[in-house]
């Protein structure tokens, strides 16, 4: 057996996730514990009833709303009309796998450590899976767009890109980097027409003078449960939480930092470790200056950290350090069956510790993107 995980250490992490995964899929299923999935799948039949999903009648309904636009509820449809033993399933094993698979074809300058990235990612990845979220979608979707832009497959990481853009927002920033890459011009022009393809997808139900209300409902329920929330990101803690009034003050310019970064090292952009370093400060910036930031989201800007923090040839003792304390804070804190809840409570809750110390290594990495200079490589 040992002989065997030596030899296939992909599969044999992968099969162990799996199972884990099917085991705590049955557990919350089975007890009808599955609250993110019924919201999912509930808001997705209201829409095809005729239902506006984007009420406060449905976040009293299931103790949480539903903020993913109309076109998530186009798109879940062959997911939601399963029988509710079944979806739940096909939608944690599906994107469990799909995970897995984003991070085994990551580009080969990461052949070497994909387990290891995996391996750290294991714990929250499994946290993320046991409330059925939908940020392991947007996290691969990330690792998969930029995947298919190194080899040179252009048009489907645009489709993927916009996929998750058209979603839940957050993969738009993941455009910048096309300027990255040949043809920068026509593959922002595919981004705009499949975009619009996918934003007039609900019109199948609501027809085209519909549109504009399905998206004002859910535009306002976007203010209304930011108002009135706490989230886990810079926003809602010390000292960003005295602006949070004008948090998307806040966030225009701190991407606009990353931005103008961006464009000044623009003689980086054919250097794979640079975009590699700029797609790693997108993913945690949309985390750590996001307006509904949860722990389990961290598994986006984790992803994103990987990217970086496996390209470093050498890694200082700090980097060491805070790399096994953002996997105990984030992997080993969360879970109520390897940590006190109440210190969890206590660390990240109350002292944002998480928030802290991934912001820290965010910090480091835009500090990267910002100075280091590496071997220019032609990009594809």
């Amino acid at each position: 057996m040992i002989k065997a995980i030596r030899k296939h250490p992909k599969i044999s992490v992968y099969v162990f996730g799996l199972v884990v995964a099917i085991i705590i899929t049955a557990f919350e299923t089975f007890r009808l514990r599955y609250a993110n999935y019924l919201v999912y799948s509930d808001s997705t039949m209201d829409f095809w009833n005729g239902i506006n999903p984007y009420t406060q009648h449905f976040v009293e309904t299931h103790g949480r709303y539903f903020l993913y636009t109309p076109v998530f509820s186009v798109l879940y449809w062959p997911i939601a009309v399963l029988p509710k033993w079944l979806g739940p399933f096909v939608w944690n094993l599906g994107n469990y796998t799909l995970f897995v698979l984003s991070v085994f074809t990551l580009p080969h300058r990461y052949d070497a450590h994909k387990v290891s990235i995996l391996l750290f990612l294991f714990l929250i990845l499994e946290q993320s899976v046991f409330p059925f979220q939908f940020n392991i979608v947007v996290a691969y979707l990330f690792l998969f767009a930029f995947s298919l832009l190194e080899r040179g497959h252009g048009f489907w990481a645009v489709v993927l890109i916009m996929l998750s853009a058209t979603t839940k927002v957050y993969g738009t920033v993941e455009l910048l980097i096309l300027f990255c890459y040949p043809k920068t011009m026509k593959r922002l022009c595919w981004a705009a027409l499949i975009g619009v393809l996918l934003l007039l997808l609900p019109a199948l139900k609501v027809g085209l003078s519909g549109l504009q209300e399905c998206y004002m409902n859910w535009w306002n329920m976007l203010s209304q449960h930011q108002s009135i929330t706490q989230y886990s990101s810079l926003l809602y803690a010390w000292p960003l939480r005295y602006v949070l009034d004008h948090y998307r003050i806040v966030q225009l310019v701190t991407i606009g930092c990353v931005i103008a970064i961006f464009f000044v090292r623009h003689r980086q952009w054919s250097d794979f470790g640079f975009r590699a370093t700029t797609l790693g400060v997108l993913m945690g910036w949309i985390i750590v200056f996001g307006d509904s930031s949860e722990y389990h989201t961290y598994l986006i800007a984790l992803s994103g950290y990987m990217l970086w923090y496996w390209l470093q040839e050498h890694h200082t003792v700090f980097d060491k350090i805070l790399f096994w304390v953002l996997l105990f804070i984030f992997g080993w804190v969360p879970s109520d069956v390897l940590f006190p809840i109440k210190a969890y409570h206590l660390l990240n809750d109350n002292l944002h510790i998480d928030v802290y110390l991934y912001t820290l290594a965010w910090g480091k990495m835009l500090w990267s993107m910002a100075t280091e200079s590496r071997r220019i490589n032609p990009a594809p």
